[in-house]
C-alpha cells in the first residue's frame, strides 16, 4: 500500500497501470447533488491511499513515480494488506453505494493505548473528546494522571 498527494489516487492507480504493476484502488459510489443536477461520481474509498502487489525486487520502481510520497507502514516495516481482505473491500463495494469511513472513532469510557510520546504504551480511559484533542486518564504507578493526546496518538484497545 502506497500513501498518494492528495486527490491523485485514481491517477496513481493509472500510472501504476501503466507500469505493469498490480493496484487497487477502491471506488466509492455516490450520488452528488448540485443545484441544477444529480451525478453519480467514484471518489476513492480510503483517502490518500492505493493498493499495490508488487515484487521485492522492483519495490524500489515504485517511488519514482510522481504523485506517490512513500510506502504505508505498520510497526516499521512496509504495510501488507491480505488478498482476502482485498477480495472482502471488491465484493463490499459491489454490495454498497455512499460508503462511509470512520477511523478510530474515541468514544468517553473506551480504553486506549497510547502509541507515541513519553506515555507510548501506557494504556487509558478516554475522558472527554475535545476536537482533535482526546482527554486520557491514566492510571498506573498508583497514582492517576490525566493527560490531552492528539487523536493520532492513541489507538482504541477495545
Amino acid at each position: 500500500m502506497v500513501y498518494t498527494k492528495p486527490r491523485w489516487e485514481k491517477k496513481i492507480a493509472i500510472k501504476l497501470t501503466e507500469n505493469n504493476i498490480e493496484n487497487y484502488c477502491p471506488l466509492n459510489k455516490l450520488l452528488k447533488q448540485w443545484s441544477d443536477r444529480k451525478k453519480i461520481v467514484f471518489e476513492p474509498l480510503f483517502k490518500g491511499y492505493v493498493f499495490i502487489k508488487i515484487e521485492e525486487e522492483k519495490k524500489w520502481d515504485v517511488k519514482k513515480i510522481d504523485g506517490i510520497i512513500n510506502y504505508v507502514h505498520w510497526l516499521g516495516k512496509p504495510a501488507k494488506v491480505r488478498d482476502i481482505d482485498i477480495e472482502t473491500i471488491k465484493k463490499f463495494l459491489e454490495e454498497f453505494e455512499n460508503i462511509e469511513i470512520e477511523e478510530n472513532v474515541h468514544v468517553e469510557g473506551k480504553k486506549v493505548i497510547i502509541k507515541k510520546g513519553i506515555f507510548m504504551n501506557y494504556k487509558g480511559i478516554v475522558l472527554e473528546v475535545l476536537g482533535n484533542k482526546i482527554k486520557v486518564l491514566i492510571d498506573s504507578m498508583g497514582i492517576k494522571l490525566t493527560a490531552t493526546f492528539d487523536k493520532n496518538k492513541l489507538t482504541s484497545l477495545t
